[in-house]
């Protein structure tokens, strides 16, 4: 048996060992897990991104149970005020803008007829899912629906009752869980490999492959084989995170919403039971009292507990896989959750080992390809996400606050700079086959936040500009009318996660 010990539970350890028991055979590879009751976890990553519905999929994971269970409601993208001039406010979709016509990308398409007086309508009124998140309405995509714009769903829920789901999941079937806190790591003398725990109790727990799940301390990867930090902090400000959750009240709405602060910026995301809220605030230019003020200030409803504190860096270890160690979530790196990464950065990691998971037998060299291509992958997949993260800021007119005016005049990654001015002369932006975000969201906030391309793509003209005009007042038409279909947010949600399955076969029709 080829031995996996995962140091940590929380979202990170019981998603590994979950995904790990629920798609490597039992008969080859054993999965320990070791958690403490002493050791808290942080409980963030309540909003996620719609690739986790495919992470429960490959687990065969029921979800309706599964939205009950963790309170769980739908989410089709991420709400943003204020985040360039006061008042604004746009929405980043889980979904497209218009069509591809003669396969041009359609913000070619509008860009042209805005430029050649077709008077289009607004870019994001072409979005399924940003009219559907305006009327707070639902429904799940099928061919009806996405013959107009495509869209997907994600999820708002209780990440501890989340972690708690997949606890009870996996050891149900065969992850052995361990109580204990570790305090020895003993490496091999020649390999430096990582060989064995020794728990407080006294307990030694030996592997083969060992994951760091360990939260922000990084016990493994960080503090015993010293896997370098890489800092990212000049880029992404923000350093503190009061959390707080309140009584819900008002509409169940369909996405999260994030909202611009002086020092930061507050997040809500609903929940079937409460609202969680926080403020992701920067300490150089905010204090915590005043953010803390700030918070309370803007419940929706009564607080339920104190604010708690978070404290952290953006950043990542420079070998997310070094020797036998696999580190994944915190423990590997952190980008602030302003769009709703961290669980998706997690679900990243897991798959990414699935496929590259070590078969040699136990006394064997590992293989330093597996290592290699995970650690690239990670590179490019933070990368990535670093750089979309910027350009939030970045892309802003909040003249006269010191945390806005810093974040504009800082000098950008060249990567980014390149994505940015390539938009603004042409209209192009990344499209990455294996990577995030997609084409759709960088749009979504490169036009939400008021940038507009100076030219299109020349290929456009090959439509003629009355067959163009017809063309979009007609997607036009199909967009609302497919979207007035939709039901209530919160009524789908009440028949979907009823516990009766024929309540649930009719919502789902």
């Amino acid at each position: 048996m080829f031995k996996v010990v995962i140091v940590g539970g929380g979202s990170a350890g019981w998603m590994c060992a979950a995904g790990l028991v629920g798609v490597l055979p039992r008969s080859q590879y054993h999965v320990t897990l070791i958690e403490s009751d002493e050791i808290g976890t942080v409980g963030v990553g309540e909003a996620t991104l719609p690739s986790l519905k495919d992470f429960n999929d490959l687990l065969g994971i029921d979800e309706s149970q599964f939205m009950r269970e963790t309170r769980a409601t739908f989410k089709l993208g991420i709400e943003f005020r204020e985040w360039d001039l006061p008042g604004d406010r746009y929405v980043h979709p889980f979904g497209s803008f218009g069509q591809l016509w003669g396969g041009i990308e359609f913000q070619h398409h509008w860009t042209r007829a805005r430029q050649r007086g077709l008077n289009p309508a607004r870019f994001e009124a072409y979005s399924c899912a940003i009219r559907a998140c305006e009327r707070n309405a639902f429904e799940f995509p099928d061919s009806q629906f996405t013959r107009s714009t495509h869209y997907a769903y994600a999820y708002h829920f209780d990440a501890s009752l989340y972690a708690d789901y997949l606890r009870r999941w996996a050891i149900g079937r065969g992850v052995q869980r361990v109580e204990g806190q570790v305090t020895g790591v003993a490496l091999h003398p020649e390999s430096g490999n990582v060989a064995t725990l020794t728990l407080k109790s006294g307990a030694r727990i030996e592997g083969d492959l060992f994951i760091d799940c360990s939260g922000f301390r990084s016990l493994l990867l960080g503090q015993t084989l010293g896997s370098e930090w890489q800092d990212w902090s000049h880029w992404l400000p923000c350093d503190r995170a009061l959390a707080v959750p309140s009584e819900r009240t008002g509409e169940l709405t369909p996405y999260t919403r994030s909202t611009a602060q002086k020092g930061g910026w507050i997040w809500r995301i609903p929940l079937q039971h409460r609202t969680g809220n926080g403020y992701v605030f920067s300490s150089r230019f905010l204090s915590e009292e005043d953010a803390r003020e700030t918070l309370l200030g803007q419940l929706d409803g009564k607080a339920l507990a104190e604010p708690k504190l978070l404290r952290f860096r953006a950043g990542r270890r420079v070998h997310a896989w070094k020797r036998n160690c696999v580190g994944i979530g915190l423990a590997s790196g952190f980008l602030e959750p302003l769009e709703s990464t961290s669980i998706f950065l997690i679900q990243r990691a897991i798959q990414d080992l699935l496929r590259l998971m070590p078969v040699r037998a136990v006394g064997e060299p590992a293989d330093p390809r597996l290592s290699n291509e995970f650690n690239r992958r990670s590179d490019a997949l933070y990368e990535r996400i670093r750089d979309f993260l910027i350009l939030h800021y970045v892309a802003n007119r909040r003249s006269g606050q010191p945390l806005w005016d810093h974040v504009r005049a800082q000098e950008l990654p060249a990567s980014l700079q390149h994505k940015m001015r390539l938009f603004e002369a042409r209209g192009h932006v990344p499209y990455y086959k294996d990577g995030f975000f997609s084409r759709d969201s960088w749009l979504a906030v490169l036009f939400g936040q008021g940038l507009r391309p100076a030219a299109y793509d020349r290929l456009a003209d090959a439509v003629p500009l009355a067959q163009l005009d017809g063309k979009m007042r007609e997607l036009l038409d199909r967009v609302h009318g497919h979207v007035e279909q939709m039901r209530p947010h919160s009524e789908v949600i009440e028949h979907y996660c009823s516990e009766e399955p024929a309540v649930r076969q009719v919502a789902s029709l």
